[in-house]
């Protein structure tokens, strides 16, 4: 098919590309979360996202037909729809994920509406310090800090394999890495799994399939079932774990420089430039000398 939902061309009521401020949650069944619409309209045909504090809904596709629009996505893992009407210069909708969840939520022209820097969710608690010893699917084992990681920039990101933003993320590390060879010298990737299931036989062997499917050249490392409580015990030198993913950067001299909640990723508009500040804050790390 050449076409999402429908194949009829009803005029729209309304033009929705731009931003659009959006709280999810409006049923009262759950506290409202905060999210910004990103649509581009081309006649019928409706693309975009919702970013979050925790990441985005990657790439959305549907159709606006009167004052109704539907947009959607499947991911291998998830299946989300959202659907709604234009009232006025605001929007009504709900969304579904799966079988399983459904809310409701409202969206209105806003210039001033903002989320949370994503590098000031989560803080580095004082007097705590981060260490962590785990085993590579290959039976080698990781323990930080430690001369493997001594001299070095790190990132650890507080991963799954299914987290289609973490996935997202993987897939940026891999190309930074591989398009900067100079500065891959100089850091150390190690993707921290949560996964589904709690038999370390099974997780490493997905970690195993996942980063052959992804092609990825750095480590990824088991650390127990998915959930966030979990993470944030492994990780005490973090305020708060409120989203996978998180990535951790640290200098050479093994202080953290930034903690960053969630993954806008390349469906959004703040892709870009977190590329080029990423690749920046790189840039001075490598710079700075071990003290």
């Amino acid at each position: 098919k050449n076409f999402r939902f429908t194949s009829m061309k009803e005029t729209p009521e309304g033009d929705l590309t731009g931003s659009w401020a959006t709280m999810f949650g409006v049923d009262g069944k759950e506290v409202p979360s905060r999210a910004i619409g990103e649509f581009k309209q081309e006649n019928n045909r409706l693309t975009g996202t919702f970013r979050t504090e925790s990441g985005d809904y990657r790439f959305l596709e549907g159709t606006v037909q009167g004052r109704k629009f539907y947009l959607s996505t499947f991911d291998g893992s998830h299946a989300y729809l959202f659907t709604g009407s234009i009232k006025g210069d605001s929007l009504q909708g709900e969304f579904r994920s799966g079988t399983h969840y459904s809310t409701l939520w409202t969206s209105w022209r806003d210039p001033n509406f903002q989320l949370r820097h994503p590098d000031s969710i989560s803080t580095v608690q004082a007097g705590k310090t981060l260490s962590f010893s785990l085993v590579t699917p290959e039976g080698q084992p990781r323990v930080y800090p430690s001369d493997h990681y001594a001299g070095k920039i790190k990132i650890f990101t507080i991963t799954g394999t299914w987290c289609p933003n973490c996935r997202d993320e993987q897939i940026f590390l891999r190309d930074f890495l591989k398009n900067n060879p100079d500065a891959a010298k100089d850091v150390v990737v190690n993707g921290i799994s949560f996964e589904r299931t709690d038999d370390p036989a099974k997780a490493n062997a997905q970690l195993q399939r996942y980063k052959a499917t992804l092609g990825l050249s750095h480590e990824l490392l088991f650390a127990g079932k998915t959930d966030k409580d979990a993470a944030a015990k492994m990780f005490p030198a973090l305020s708060s774990v409120e989203a996978f993913p998180t990535m951790i950067i640290i200098d050479k001299n093994d202080k953290i420089r930034r903690i960053h909640t969630g993954f806008d990723g390349p469906a959004t508009s703040k892709f870009a430039e977190f590329s080029k500040e990423f690749g920046a804050l790189i840039a001075t790390l490598r710079r700075e000398n071990v003290q």
